[in-house]
């Protein structure tokens, strides 16, 4: 762990925050080799095109984050313009650069979403850099695609799918879903008959010419039911996201139905990101207890207004079931935002509402590390 007086930068007299212990329950890979300018932007957006012609992602909310908390740990000032920025992490090289980054951010714990690896380092790469320890999701449609791929029917593959699922269960802390990209979450809550099961894999095997791309909101269904019998932790993609999804198909109040139908099982559910609809999730984790909401993309998408946004989350949410992470993708980068967006923002909140009366002074920490940290800890089994 980099020691926060390490970072202190003469260009930049405020300093970082307070680095804290974080667990980044939701993230992937960082890019491999050196990244030209035109790949670098693409990852400060969840457009799928370049910017506008005339314009740049760095001007954005996430783009002021990243010059604000960036620069100065490369020795640069904060603020400073996007090509001399460009110029000196280039000057370093990715893995330095990698390096200095993820040691500055605090997080102890890298759970790393696995459905995303082209290109990206693993996670065991990405928590050396880091400085810390890997912890692997699954996705469910990858595994599902996969199984799709070696089978010759329906037995094939319904056998197939379920042995990788409860493989994968022996090593990694939890799965994931992206049915709200594949289908949208309003989905029938109950696990599929098998002569729907069948008649939908029998689908998915005739796409011989490379259309095995499962959208299935049957074989979507199945995928979920079968991983809520392992109980472990299943995260569900709600909210924002790149152009693939209908942003309205992604609520994660149309999970309502499928929340009670799972809840038996005794699986978690932890829904990601949410934004619009992060009141939404919040609400869903007050009023079942196997519900957790996140905040990662969220915050750093949303930047200066990241307090505003959380404050928004922590209404309804009971602190207990609200987790950190970053679900940065491709650039270090995102993990300084990330990290340091949501230590100020929960500093700012907790702080703020101890000295008004509303917390005691001794709680607001407290809820901090659940938080950043705690809650995650709990729910994935991680030790200390």
């Amino acid at each position: 762990m980099v020691n926060p007086a390490d970072l202190v930068n003469p260009a930049d007299p405020a300093g970082p925050p307070d680095l804290v212990d974080l667990v980044d329950h939701h993230c992937h890979g960082v890019a491999r080799g050196p990244l030209d300018e035109a790949r670098f932007l693409s990852y400060l957006t969840e457009s799928d095109a370049p910017a506008a012609e005339g314009t740049t992602f760095f001007d954005s909310q996430l783009g002021f984050a990243v010059r604000r908390w960036c620069p100065p740990l490369l020795g640069l000032p904060a603020h400073c313009p996007p090509a001399d920025y460009l110029a000196r992490r280039a000057a370093l090289g990715e893995e330095e650069t990698g390096r200095r980054l993820l040691r500055a951010t605090g997080i102890t714990d890298y759970v790393v979403d696995t459905g995303l690896a082209d290109g990206l380092t693993t996670p065991e790469e990405l928590a050396a850099a880091g400085g810390g320890r890997a912890h692997e999701i699954v996705r469910l449609e990858t595994v599902a695609e996969r199984t799709a791929q070696k089978a010759g029917s329906v037995r094939e593959f319904l056998d197939g799918l379920q042995e990788a699922v409860h493989e994968a269960a022996r090593t990694a802390v939890g799965f994931k879903s992206v049915a709200a990209y594949r289908h949208g979450l309003g989905f029938d809550p109950a696990p599929p008959g098998p002569g729907e099961l069948g008649a939908a894999v029998d689908r998915l095997l005739a796409a011989r010419d490379g259309g095995r791309r499962l959208t299935d909101p049957v074989l979507l269904r199945h995928l979920l039911w079968t991983a809520a019998g392992t109980a472990l932790p299943l995260q569900i993609h709600t909210g924002f996201g790149d152009p693939d999804l209908r942003l309205h198909r992604s609520d994660p109040a149309l999970l309502t139905d499928f929340i009670k139908a799972v809840r038996p099982t005794g699986c978690p559910l932890v829904l990601l990101h949410a934004y619009p609809y992060h009141r939404n999730a919040a609400y869903l984790a007050h009023v079942f207890p196997h519900v957790y909401a996140d905040v990662g993309l969220t915050l750093s998408y949303t930047g200066a207004r990241a307090a505003a946004v959380l404050a928004e989350v922590l209404e309804v949410a009971p602190f207990g079931k609200v987790l950190f992470s970053t679900d940065a993708y491709g650039l270090p980068e995102l993990y300084v935002a990330g990290s340091r967006l949501f230590t100020r923002a929960v500093r700012q909140l907790t702080q703020a509402w101890a000295d008004e009366g509303a917390w005691a002074a001794a709680d607001a920490p407290r809820i901090a590390a659940l938080i950043g940290s705690g809650n995650a800890r709990r729910l994935y089994g991680l030790a200390p």
